[in-house]
Order: C-alpha cells, then sequence, then structure tokens
C-alpha cells in the first residue's frame, strides 16, 4: 500500500466535494445528523490533528494533546471538538483541516513503508492492526463517508 498515496486522495476526496458545495449552505444543519458541513469539516480537522500525533509517535517523542483527548474522550471527542469550532467560520476551519493535512503528510513521508505495515505498533487503536489499517479505515474510509454526506446533502438543498 502506498500511505502517502492514500493521505493525498482522501484530502482530494474531501476538497473535491467541498467544491462543488454552495457556500451558502455550510452553516446549514442536516447534513450527518445534526451536523452541517462546517461541522463535518471540524470534525475532520480533529481527526487529522489526530493523525498528526498518531504519526509523531513513529519519527521520536512528541507531546500528543490530540490523540490523548481521543483516547480519553471516546465517544464524547466528536461532539466536544466541533463544538469547540462552533463559532470560527468556515474558512478558518477549512483551513485548520488543511493545516493538519500538510502536517500529516510531511510526517508521513518520513516514516518508512515497512513501518506502516507493522501490526501492534498502536495498542489504543488494537494490537491487531498496523498503521496501514489506521490510515485506510479512520482516515481514508472515513474522508469518504463524510464526502458522501456532503454530496448527498448538496443535492438535497438543490
Amino acid at each position: 500500500m502506498n500511505a502517502v498515496g492514500i493521505l493525498k486522495y482522501g484530502q482530494q476526496t474531501v476538497l473535491q466535494t467541498l467544491a462543488a458545495f454552495p457556500e451558502a449552505g455550510v452553516d446549514t444543519p442536516g447534513a450527518c445528523g445534526a451536523w452541517s458541513v462546517k461541522d463535518i469539516i471540524a470534525h475532520l480537522a480533529s481527526y487529522e490533528e489526530v493523525l498528526v500525533d498518531v504519526l509523531s509517535t513513529f519519527i521520536g517523542r512528541h507531546p500528543t494533546p490530540s490523540l490523548d483527548k481521543f483516547t480519553e474522550l471516546g465517544g464524547q471527542f466528536n461532539d466536544t471538538e466541533v463544538e469547540r469550532r462552533k463559532k470560527r467560520t468556515m474558512r478558518e476551519v477549512l483551513d485548520e483541516f488543511n493545516d493538519a493535512h500538510a502536517q500529516v503528510m510531511s510526517l508521513a513521508e518520513r516514516i518508512r513503508a515497512e513501518v506502516f505495515r507493522q501490526v501492534g505498533t498502536l495498542p489504543w487503536y488494537g494490537m491487531d492492526y498496523s498503521l496501514d489499517d489506521v490510515l485506510v479505515y479512520m482516515y481514508y474510509g472515513h474522508k469518504r463517508e463524510h464526502s458522501a454526506q456532503i454530496a448527498a446533502f448538496r443535492d438535497r438543498l438543490q
């Protein structure tokens, strides 16, 4: 698997979907449950920050505040992080999402391919899984799912 490619294409999917979404509708609730499109991007931004922390652990010892919050809050993480970004504009949330993704790409390029395939390196996710698994399920698949929701919401608003 090409981890860097998977990360790149997941991000492209979200950005292409957003480009086709009317700016006037980004704060309208209902794109994913009660969440608006801006809330979905806030949610994805928080996950991207978690990934920055995850990847940083593979290249050295670094603080992992986002990963720590993710593991500590469990099911409350999503709503907490979306709420934390409620007063920001769509541009601010999108900038945060893109900035975190740029950090992800920079870190991912520094990790050897065999490390991505190693099982048992992420105890918080499960000892039967690798970093590749996390990237495919928790990131690529996650971004594809929310992109489909945004596209379907766009169609309902028209």
